[in-house]
């Protein structure tokens, strides 16, 4: 299966600069797994596809405000870098531009050396670990010299941060927002609970995997970076319950199911744990987790647009794209979404 199979045609104008001033009134694209059937739907009325005993799972995780801005200590070059993943201790794996000034032992200085960092590592694609030295705690001082680290295809500024953070986040960590959760407000959340479906809450942290395009012809080809998660007792034991009593499972974005897959993918089961996953999901998985996905609309070509045709099939979600487009929908971090299901 090749890369260009999964590519579409977006007009830039679709691509949503800003969030809405109200997260519930997205505009939500209904579509039935099986045949493609397509519903336009306000995402405040997701409600009304849910079913008494459904659990939704959302991923809790926290994007830190990741994008800081430095100098090299010995030329004064700007420097900017990512911070993707914490190695250990003060060691973070970072993507750094330009990557090519920063060799091992380069020394950046942020905040007039309010914070600094040494390069320790030098790896393939940008990719360097760097270890943080400064007085005091880190992610306070990241809060004073960090923003959040929006996408490229975002050009505006955000004037509140908080729009890039879901209502329920908690675990700090992520590079990124797991967006499909932007719609979710707390009062919506609360009328979701009253049906009576079951709100539970996985982390995995957002890593590289969200800004690396697919560089090579054969999907099968393509390597993913891994990212940490974590499952509770308590929400792997309502998971087991659900499958045995055959409720649904609903996915609230794709970290999510790539985490609620891997673990049942690994263990045949869900269990409480944690680790690392570089699960690559494309057309031909079988599931085995989830029987819902609540999702945004994702970049063509892309790792996400390849799981969400793995959930459905390819034909399905293409013409849902294209009816996005011809119908003026929003697109990526901060557009509407999709709620791909057995209707």
């Amino acid at each position: 299966m090749k890369t260009d199979d999964f590519d579409y045609f977006l007009p830039e104008e679709l691509i949503a600069q800003v969030p809405l001033e109200n997260r519930e009134e997205s505009r939500l694209l209904v579509m039935d797994r099986r045949d493609g059937r397509i519903k336009d739907e306000k995402f405040y009325n997701i409600v009304d596809y849910f079913t008494k005993g459904d659990v939704l799972v959302l991923n809790d995780t926290k994007v830190l405000p990741a994008r800081l801005i430095g100098e090299k200590k010995d030329t004064g070059a700007i420097i900017e870098v990512l911070l993707l993943k914490n190695k250990s201790n003060d060691n973070w794996e970072c993507l750094a531009k330009p990557a090519k000034r920063i060799k091992k032992g380069t020394i950046i200085s942020f905040g007039e050396g309010l914070l600094t960092a040494r390069c320790i590592r030098v790896e393939e694609e940008g990719i360097r670990e760097l270890v943080f030295s400064y007085d005091g705690i880190f992610y306070e001082i990241l809060d004073k010299l960090g923003t959040m680290p929006l996408p490229p295809y975002i050009k505006t500024k955000l004037d509140d941060q908080s729009r890039y953070q879901t209502v329920y986040a908690k675990n700090i960590g992520s590079a990124a927002a797991p967006t499909a959760g932007l719609h979710f407000t707390k009062q919506l959340l609360k009328k979701i609970e009253d049906k009576g479906v079951t709100i539970c809450y996985i982390t995995l942290h957002v890593g590289l995997g969200t800004f690396r395009p697919v560089n090579v012809d054969d999907i099968a080809k393509h390597k993913m970076h891994s990212e940490f998660y974590n499952m509770n007792e308590e929400v792997a034991s309502i998971l087991n319950n659900a499958k045995r009593e055959k409720r649904n499972i609903i996915a609230v974005g794709t970290t999510t199911t790539r985490t609620l897959e891997a673990i049942a993918s690994k263990y045949n089961t869900f269990k409480s744990c944690h680790g690392w996953t570089d699960i690559f999901i494309y057309p031909g998985y079988e599931f085995k987790a989830i029987d819902g996905l609540i999702t945004n609309f994702h970049l063509p070509k892309s790792t996400l647009i390849m799981l969400v045709s793995a959930f459905s099939n390819k034909d399905n979600i293409l013409n849902a794209y294209n009816y996005a487009v011809k119908n003026n929908y929003r697109f990526f971090s901060f557009g509407d979404a999709m709620f791909i299901k057995k209707i």
